[in-house]
């Protein structure tokens, strides 16, 4: 597969989870998130590792799963 192509799965699946969640947590209900953070910089290496130019139009999902992960972050109880 080509490695512009792995990274836009990558980034396709991870913007799934989010939102499962996302769903989850705004229902109440409690998510393991265990994993999360390498999954996160598993998408950014690969984005890294393409040339300049095919990393660009991997940007609208980047910040999409930025957006998504501030959100989600907005979600989980604050710990004391």
């Amino acid at each position: 597969m080509h490695p512009l192509t792995t990274a836009q799965n990558l980034a396709a699946l991870l913007s799934a989870t989010l939102r499962i969640a996302h769903a989850f947590m705004a229902s109440g209900r409690s998510v393991d998130l265990t994993g999360l953070d390498r999954q996160i910089g598993l998408v950014c290496a690969k984005a890294l590792d393409l040339p300049p130019e095919q990393g660009r139009t991997l940007r609208p999902q980047l910040i999409q799963l930025l957006k998504q992960t501030d959100l989600l972050a907005s979600t989980l109880p604050a710990v004391h």
